[in-house]
C-alpha cells in the first residue's frame, strides 16, 4: 500500500491543470513510467482529480448548508411558520420540509468531512421541531411511500 501512496502523492505534485481536468507533463509521466504502467499512472492521476473534486464538493456544500440552515431558521419563528402553514407564504411548507429533511441529511453527511463542527442549527432544530408538530413530515412520507404508510 505504501508504493500505491507514494505514486498517488507523486501524482498529485506532479499534476497540472488541463484542459479536461488534471494532467502530467510529459516529462513528469516518464520519469513516473520507470516503475508504473501507463494504466497505473492514469489511475492514480484519476484519483487525485476525484480528491480534488471531492473537496471542492464539500466545501460547496457546506457552504449552502450553512446558509440555507440560515434561511429556514427564519420559519421558525411561530408568525412566520403559522404564515407559510396557512396561505403558503412565500415558500410553502411543504416545500421547507422538503428542504429541511434534505438540508439535514446533507449535513449529516457533511460532519464526516469538516474539521469545523459545522454551522449553528438552533434556529433549524426549532424549525425541525415546528414541522414535527404540525405533521409535515409523516404527511410527506406517507405521500412519498404511495400507500399512505410512512416508509420504512
Amino acid at each position: 500500500m505504501g508504493r500505491v501512496a507514494d505514486l498517488l502523492g507523486a501524482v498529485a505534485a506532479a499534476a497540472e491543470e488541463g484542459g479536461e481536468g488534471l494532467a502530467l507533463r510529459p516529462e513528469d509521466r516518464a520519469l513516473l513510467l520507470e516503475g508504473w504502467s501507463d494504466s497505473d499512472i492514469d489511475d492514480a492521476l484519476s484519483l487525485v482529480q476525484d480528491s480534488l473534486m471531492l473537496g471542492e464538493l464539500v466545501e460547496a456544500a457546506d457552504t449552502l448548508t450553512e446558509r440555507l440552515m440560515a434561511l429556514l431558521s427564519a420559519f421558525a419563528d411561530a408568525e412566520a411558520f403559522e404564515q407559510a402553514r396557512r396561505d403558503g407564504g412565500r415558500v410553502p411548507l411543504e416545500v421547507i420540509a422538503h428542504l429541511a429533511r434534505n438540508l439535514d441529511w446533507l449535513d449529516e453527511v457533511l460532519s464526516v468531512y469538516r474539521d469545523d463542527p459545522g454551522p449553528e442549527r438552533s434556529g433549524f432544530e426549532a424549525l425541525r421541531a415546528r414541522l414535527a408538530e404540525a405533521g409535515i413530515e409523516a404527511e410527506l412520507a406517507a405521500d412519498r411511500d404511495g400507500n399512505g404508510e410512512p416508509p420504512d
